[in-house]
């Protein structure tokens, strides 16, 4: 069984690094390339790795960012030309953009810790067909986690509760107690308010940061979060 393809996830943490170093430092000898292999290997994605020794080792590691050589029109060598046509699209969209890259990173090196990387490996992006978040899976992983977190859903249904009398979708008002009695008593769906771009692992979140909202208002917010947020869409929706 062989291991998995690079993730994009991956290849944006090893782009980032490419960015940083010289050609004559990539190699698997690397102090960064090293502790890019050690990184890569804890990020909560792959499931099932046939051998996690192999997964992301140093020597697979500087053949990525040598892929990268191969792409770059700065660099007058060969470098490895079995590139992916995913290693030369996010290239092209960081060559010129190399700060935007640097956060991403900064994000998802933030999610590297014991309890949140556990919890992330379970949280499954189904909406993924809808959705393409610059910032990364990972990182989206981390805001549906966020949204999951039952001690602080249940605050924040209590808390809109106790103030409007009823649990009613924030964007388009719809009542699903009202319109379906008993079986939808104290449904509804919570929705993380913060932009992925503002994500990391370190940041705690309180009861303003969450939305109650319906199951369609949740999926139109999760189709473009740094743009429609939850006073947009209820603005769409009126018209």
């Amino acid at each position: 069984m062989r291991n998995p393809k690079w993730h994009p996830d991956e290849i944006l943490l090893a782009l980032e690094l490419y960015f940083r170093l010289e050609p004559g430092q990539i190699h698997a000898r690397n102090e960064e390339i090293i502790q890019l292999s050690h990184l890569l290997n804890k990020l909560p994605i792959h499931n099932n790795i046939p051998n996690i020794t192999k997964l992301r080792n140093p020597n697979g590691v500087g053949l990525k960012l040598s892929n990268f050589l191969a792409i770059d029109p700065n660099y007058k060598g060969k470098g490895m030309q079995a590139y992916s046509k995913l290693d030369k699209e996010l290239f092209d969209k960081f060559v010129n953009n190399k700060e935007e890259l640097k956060r991403i990173a900064k994000q998802i090196k933030s999610t590297i810790d014991g309890d949140t990387n556990l919890q992330l490996y379970h949280i499954e992006t189904e909406e993924k067909e809808f959705f393409e978040a610059k910032e990364g899976e990972i990182i989206y992983k981390l805001h549906k986690l966020r949204e999951r977190n039952p001690t602080l859903t249940k605050k924040k249904k209590d808390s809109y509760y106790k103030k409007h009398g009823k649990l009613d979708c924030e964007v388009c008002r719809f009542d699903f107690y009202e319109v379906y009695g008993e079986l939808g008593k104290g449904f509804i769906e919570c929705h993380h308010r913060v932009p992925l771009s503002q994500l990391d692992g370190k940041s705690k979140t309180k009861l303003e940061d969450l939305a109650l909202v319906c199951a369609n208002c949740h999926r139109m917010l999760h189709r473009d979060m740094e743009s429609v947020g939850v006073e947009e869409l209820s603005k769409r929706v009126e018209k």
